[in-house]
């Protein structure tokens, strides 16, 4: 049934590649599209996205409109059966959500209508979430509002970081695709409108909320480091220099209460930093112009005693 399946499947970075490789194996992939290549890096080298790459290597057409809305025809020109995207990154215009018999369909990181938006992996553990998921739905002219075909659930680990949450919802993600798609096909899939009441936004990460605010609970600055971990990475700023924390721990140690939020309180196999209601230990992080290391070759190479340091301190100055 899917073999004969023509599609074209939108999407743009490494989340998209094992729902894209899922459909290159189970049905016939007649176009890709995806973002326009990026400058990137200090060298400001010009990358091409990841699902680009995978299509090329499958000898399959792709198409990189800078703005869908109005460069589509392209994409038109290939008669497609159905299409499919998965963080793409720009809403389709109706000309392309109408022309498919068999619609367009996403696949989204989260359990709809929680997460609507861009970055719902890093928001589920930054929010503190105890589950999320895959959500795939019939797509419309809002921002993952459409109706929702299938579900399916997974617990978020306290351990989890965005890179092993992200690997996991992936893979979730084709799965469920493969499994969801016969009965798009055969029109046996039943679908529900999402309760608008019940919405939630996963806006776009921006820098300000990369920064560590110590002022907060443990458990929430300690989500947010692992929710951001390893891109783009959280941070604090530590003599006027950004440092990029990646993997850290709670510490519930309240002896330190008397001394100043974002003080280094004690060095010892890591650096702690008095926060709310205890510590954070950072473990691996990396300064401005310098390679990512483990805490203890971090306090190795440094040079001056950290002890009574505070950090944010040139942000709370301005």
């Amino acid at each position: 049934m899917l073999k004969d399946l023509k599609v074209v499947f939108m999407g743009t970075p490494e989340f998209s590649l094992n729902i894209l490789n899922a459909l290159i194996i189970n049905t016939k992939v007649i176009g890709v599209v995806c973002q326009p290549d990026k400058l990137v890096g200090r060298k400001k080298e010009l990358a091409s996205p990841p699902i680009k790459t995978l299509a090329l290597q499958n000898n399959i057409p792709v198409f990189q409109p800078l703005k869908i809305k109005k460069d589509y025809q392209d994409i038109l020109n290939l008669k497609p059966d159905i299409i499919i995207t998965c963080a793409y990154g720009q809403i389709l215009p109706k000309e392309i959500l109408d022309y498919p018999k068999y619609g367009c369909i996403n696949v989204h990181a989260s359990l709809l209508p929680s997460l609507r938006g861009g970055s719902p992996i890093q928001r589920a553990i930054i929010n503190g979430d105890k589950e999320t998921g895959i959500t795939i739905m019939h797509m419309d002219l809002g921002m993952d509002t459409g109706d929702i075909i299938s579900l399916a659930k997974i617990p978020i680990e306290d351990s989890d970081t965005y890179q092993t949450l992200h690997d996991k919802l992936s893979k979730l993600g084709e799965d469920l695709l493969i499994e969801t798609l016969p009965s798009i096909i055969t029109g046996t899939a039943k679908s529900v409108k999402q309760d608008e009441a019940l919405a939630t936004y996963g806006y776009n990460i921006t820098r300000a909320d990369e920064l560590l605010d110590f002022n907060l609970e443990i458990t929430k600055i300690y989500n947010k480091i692992r929710g951001l971990s390893p891109k783009p990475g959280s941070y604090l700023m530590l003599d006027s220099k950004i440092v990029k924390i990646y993997e850290a721990e709670k510490v519930y140690d309240l002896s330190y209460q008397d001394h100043q939020n974002g003080e280094i309180v004690k060095v010892d196999k890591g650096i702690f930093i008095k926060a709310k209601d205890g510590l954070i230990k950072i473990k691996t992080l990396q300064m401005e112009g310098k390679k990512k290391v483990d805490a203890v070759s971090f306090l190795n190479g440094y040079s001056k005693n950290l002890i009574g340091e505070v950090v944010n301190r040139s942000l709370y100055e301005r």
